[in-house]
């Protein structure tokens, strides 16, 4: 019973050494160059390629724990998330155009122990334009909707059972004498 007792003192002093071995990793300065851009048109669907610098300017090394981008439009490609003091690391983010027209802004936000409130934001805005070789108008997209499926000018113009009234082709209502009445 003695040497059970033993034991367990000694193995909870050994975890209590091996424990107290850890280094508290505490928040640490960014700098990023030009963390605010903004990018020439780009066409519609094509990828845009974002490269931020970050350098780690503080003492504690840097841990990346999350990278939150505004759009699921952007994928970010890092190689570690680990940054040590005094060295800077290149971050790829890959913009896909596609699903955007017009003026775009987007923020990235990067999450890790960063003064002083654990955040980096960049920001990037870009004007995606769409395919200048040809932009087809309303008339050519529903003639070549009705030539692929008659539902669609059912849907656009009315069935003409569903019209609720008739025309009677023989009869014009322009073809009357305005002012009946008046025949005098």
């Amino acid at each position: 019973m003695k040497c059970k007792a033993c034991t367990f003192l000694l193995l909870l002093l050994l975890c209590g050494a091996v424990s107290s071995c850890h280094k508290r990793i505490e928040s640490t300065t960014v700098a990023v160059k030009d963390s605010v851009r903004h990018y020439y048109p780009v066409i519609a669907g094509q990828i845009l390629n974002v490269t931020y610098e970050l350098e780690n300017t503080g003492d504690q090394p840097l841990m990346i724990k999350d990278i939150q981008p505004s759009c699921g439009c952007i994928t970010p490609k890092l190689n570690t998330n680990m940054v040590l003091p005094g060295r800077k690391m290149r971050m790829l983010f890959k913009y896909e155009s596609a699903k955007n027209i017009g003026y775009v802004e987007h923020t990235i936000r990067i999450y890790g122990n960063v003064k002083p409130h654990g955040i980096v934001k960049l920001k990037f805005d870009v004007n995606v334009v769409p395919n200048a070789d040809y932009t087809r108008d309303y008339e050519e997209l529903y003639k070549e909707a009705v030539e692929k499926s008659d539902i669609i000018r059912g849907l656009v113009d009315g069935d003409e059972s569903e019209k609720g009234y008739y025309v009677d082709i023989k009869k014009d209502s322009r073809s009357h004498k305005k002012y009946l009445w008046r025949d005098k």
